[in-house]
């Protein structure tokens, strides 16, 4: 295989580590194993373009990169429905996709299994077009990102201790959408404090990310209540896994959603793959069966 890695110094865990000797170890690793492979070290404003960039080589198997969820995510968008396949290393505070794809979530154990690896094809989905890996969602998860982004850290644990001083804060001012939802051509009015939608439906009993990428359906997550220690409640049950028992949050399957929304305010009200993004008037949600090639383990369960 011709692979290119991108590492993007100031992304996740990678602004804290040796990038002259990860990007020896990743050299080495892929080599071994009779690949071509070039690493560029680069920052944050370099980073699109060089994405941009590689995705459209022609000569190009697979474009890895290294950084936190909207450095993956931006690949995978450039990525999606071409012949250059994605490779994940796992370098964010989550790192849910990479956990999707099987991928080990040390470092150098990731970098191991990847240049043995195989490429198969999973599901990516978008709104309006956009291609998003994981999640896109509306209310509280916005008011949460935004409040977060406000207070200042510098490590994995800082933004994790600062995600639960967001989460605190948004469920204590609670903000309501009136949003119309349309689920496979069934619609619904709806005053709620949160909307999720995931690029298939998230696993039981571990943080919310998806145990089957080729399931080929979007999964929606209706909050119904809007009593404060319901919402924190059920806040805690999407991140340990026990989404299925909480009694106040409605979950389904579709292959696609429309969401219509009147409110006044659309600056940075929604959330795609952990950024904050404008939300449209109309949002129409859809999976895009296997159009997104990766990079997993040879181990990994995934056709």
């Amino acid at each position: 295989m011709k692979v290119h890695a991108l590492l993007n110094r100031g992304g996740g865990t990678l602004r804290t580590l040796d990038l002259d000797i990860l990007s020896a170890l990743i050299c080495d690793e892929f080599r071994m194993h009779g690949h071509e492979i070039e690493v560029d070290l680069l920052s944050g404003e370099e980073l699109i373009g060089s994405i941009r960039e590689h995705s459209e080589r022609s000569d190009l198997d697979v474009l890895m990169v290294g950084g936190g969820d909207g450095t993956v995510s931006a690949a995978a968008a450039a990525v999606a429905h071409s012949p250059v396949a994605l490779g994940v290393l796992p370098a964010g505070t989550m790192n849910l996709f990479a956990r999707s794809l099987q991928i080990p979530l040390e470092l150098e154990q990731a970098i191991r299994a990847l240049s043995t690896g195989r490429i198969v094809e999973v599901d990516i989905a978008s709104v309006n077009d956009e291609f998003f890996i994981h999640q896109f969602a509306v209310g509280l998860h916005a008011r949460m990102v935004r409040t977060r982004d406000k207070i200042d850290y510098g490590s994995k644990v800082g933004k994790m201790w600062a995600s639960v001083k967001a989460v605190v804060s948004a469920v204590r001012s609670l903000p309501l959408v009136d949003l119309e939802i349309e689920i496979d051509g069934k619609r619904e009015s709806i005053r709620t404090p949160a909307v999720a939608i995931s690029n298939n439906l998230y696993g039981d009993g571990h943080m919310p990310f998806a145990d089957d990428p080729q399931a080929g359906r979007l999964g929606i997550y209706l909050m119904r209540s809007h009593d404060r220690a319901a919402m924190l409640k059920m806040t805690m049950d999407m991140m340990r896994g026990a989404w299925k028992a909480n009694k106040d949050l409605t979950v389904t399957e579709a292959d696609s959603i429309r969401i219509v929304y009147g409110g006044r305010k659309t600056h940075s009200r929604a959330v795609m793959d952990g950024e904050l993004k404008n939300l449209d008037r109309v949002s129409d949600v859809t999976i895009h069966r296997r159009g997104l090639k990766v990079l997993v383990p040879e181990s990994a369960t995934i056709d």
